[in-house]
């Protein structure tokens, strides 16, 4: 976890302390010196116009975060609502949002995003909404399981019992309960946004082309592979250090919360 929060948090300082990191302008081009390979003036080297690739990758990271933080959030917010719902009042309109879920299932997650932006137009907005459709749903289910198991404890009878709202008891009882589990999940998710994001912008359906993006720039760097790996290999790593990040922060933070509290010993006189 600690390994993970460390790479989080360098990304995140990154993005934004970008201007300052960065001294070369990510749009300005130097054609005479394209694909010029890293030196200590330009540390990733050159692009095919001639621009800086660390400028272009330390402003990428602005993207990736923004737009994983926005879905996730989003889905969190929605999956909060519609799972407590489902999992608090059950019945039939338990069963009506489950299979609405289900219909969401059937289709992979990122063949619909890439649907709707191929239908909406490449820009961060379509993106931002075409992911969010497909990630509340992991929440919903997350938490209609955990509030149906939450409901039955004794707290929560008891407050039924002496007449408390709905609204007080979910709010008030239970989702203090489910902060854990929504935030392992939650990071998971950022993990998972940041992949997805970076296939939309690689196919071209995420950010405009005038935004640096890490797969736009995996992108770019395809065709000149063999002439100049640089272009590939800096993106690519940048995305797995995110990715790794939020696996091994996620990983340890799910192992923290399940450790069982530890035992209090009576001292003998």
């Amino acid at each position: 976890m600690v390994v993970g929060g460390t790479l989080i948090l360098i990304m995140i300082l990154v993005a934004l302390l970008a201007p300052w990191i960065s001294i070369h302008d990510p749009f300005a081009m130097d054609l005479p010196h394209r694909l010029e390979s890293p030196s200590l003036s330009h540390p990733f080297g050159l692009d095919q116009n001639g621009g800086d690739l660390f400028a272009k990758v330390v402003y990428g990271a602005r993207i990736s975060l923004l737009v994983s933080m926005v879905v996730v959030l989003t889905g969190v917010l929605l999956g909060l609502i519609i799972g407590s719902l489902a999992g608090y009042l059950g019945g039939a309109i338990d069963m009506a949002i489950m299979r609405i879920i289900d219909m969401f299932y059937a289709f992979p997650g990122f063949l619909l995003a890439l649907a709707m932006v191929a239908v909406l137009g490449p820009s961060i907005k379509n993106l931002v909404l075409a992911m969010t459709i497909t990630s509340w749903t992991g929440f919903a289910r997350l938490i209609r399981g955990e509030i149906l198991h939450l409901k039955t404890r004794d707290y929560v009878v008891g407050a039924q019992a002496i007449g408390a709202r709905p609204t007080r008891i979910v709010v008030r009882h239970i989702w203090p309960n489910l902060v854990g589990p929504v935030v392992v999940q939650a990071t998971f998710s950022m993990a998972g946004t940041i992949i997805s994001e970076s296939g939309l912008s690689f196919l071209g359906l995420g950010a405009p082309p005038t935004t640096p993006s890490w797969g736009a720039l995996l992108n770019a760097g395809r065709g000149v592979l063999i002439e100049a790996p640089h272009l590939s290999i800096f993106p690519g790593v940048a995305i797995l250090i995110l990715v790794l990040g939020f696996n091994l922060f996620g990983d340890g933070l799910r192992d923290l919360l399940d450790q069982p509290p530890p035992e209090q010993k009576c001292s003998k006189k």
